[in-house]
């Protein structure tokens, strides 16, 4: 039997599930309009912000570093083979030596710091810098050489990359789950509500990065290009706004966004080396009810699978995740039937 008394706090709950799965429904439209990618990884990214976190926590070098590296050797490598087959091997040069101090240098930074364990904004501050170059990086390496390439076969690697930073979750932070301590502590009582601190917390700090973003786009001109990306990416490169930097630009913020989430629901959840995939969906079943083109359609759509969640796993806690995941099958039969297919080589 529903007891009325108990709707506020689930409603509290799910919203502050929802705020995150907002912000990972933001990110996946962003990257869908610029790129054109169904960017599968996107949950990883909150699994590696937070047991990153969870490690420095414990004054670990986190496993993140040596992916950082990894990537980062790849991708410069792959830069350097591209500038000396045009003949620029001066430059190729030069990249190799950036990419050998830059890696150095955060190799150096992250042991020096990890063990130290510094206060809890400091450590937010290392994995950002840790798992927020991993965008950038992954989308030289992964999609870039692709660019050209149909949505399907951009889907299938996505899913090979999700794949791959699953099993080297699973490498660097083993099996079991962690959880990060609250940014603020205590409890806030609204009229028949008690909301915790860090409930609260989450949901301000995804509200003001919402606005944050949608000042960026309308306010920056890395924002317009961005748009303008998103709404014609060949009438941008022909007024030479470069689709590799736009590219780039999409999954640094992608990657913020999905660490700062990752950090934020980190207390509340107990994250695994596996977790993303689940998170991240909940996220595209937003981005879905957006139709990938909408950003306010895609928060409030995410709002709405947090709140169904969390009504869900108070009456049928069994059936939480069909009952949640069963929203996309509706949305998508509505899209069919109402969105004018467009192929691709007509955009």
């Amino acid at each position: 039997m529903f007891d009325p008394a108990i709707f506020p706090v689930l409603a509290a709950d799910g919203l502050t599930n929802g705020a995150v799965y907002a912000l990972l429904a933001l990110a996946l439209v962003l990257v869908f309009a610029v790129t054109r990618v169904i960017f599968i990884p996107q949950g990883e990214f909150v699994v590696f912000g937070t047991l990153t976190l969870a490690a420095l926590q414990l004054g670990k070098t986190p496993g993140t570093l040596w992916l950082l590296l990894g990537v980062l050797g790849v991708a410069a490598l792959m830069e350097a083979f591209a500038l000396a087959r045009r003949g620029q091997g001066a430059r190729a040069g030069l990249v190799l030596a950036s990419a050998g101090l830059l890696g150095a240098g955060m190799w150096a930074l992250t042991g020096w710091l990890a063990p130290l364990k510094l206060s809890l904004w400091a450590q937010v501050l290392l994995t950002l810098a840790l798992v927020a170059p991993l965008g950038p990086l992954l989308y030289r390496t992964v999609y870039q050489p692709l660019r050209d390439a149909s949505v399907l076969v951009l889907l299938i690697a996505s899913v090979a990359l999700h794949l791959l930073m699953t099993g080297l979750a699973l490498l660097f932070f083993g099996p079991e789950g962690s959880r990060t301590p609250a940014f603020v502590e205590g409890n806030l009582t609204l009229g028949q509500v008690t909301l915790s601190r860090q409930s609260l917390l989450v949901i301000l700090v995804s509200a003001g990065l919402m606005l944050a973003l949608a000042q960026f786009f309308t306010r920056t001109m890395a924002g317009k290009a961005l748009r303008a990306t998103a709404v014609n990416r060949l009438g941008a490169r022909l007024v030479g706004i470069s689709p590799a930097s736009a590219g780039m630009l999409t999954f640094t913020l992608a990657a913020m966004i999905g660490a700062l989430g990752g950090m934020l629901i980190g207390p509340s959840v107990a994250m695994t080396y596996d977790s993303g995939f689940l998170i991240g969906l909940k996220g595209f079943i937003g981005a879905i009810i957006g139709g990938l083109v909408s950003y306010p359609l895609a928060a409030a759509g995410a709002l709405l699978v947090g709140l169904i969640e969390s009504f869900a796993s108070f009456s049928l806690s069994a059936w939480k995740e069909v009952i949640v995941f069963t929203l996309i099958l509706p949305v998508l039969l509505w899209r069919s039937l109402t969105t004018r297919h467009v192929p691709e080589d007509e955009e």
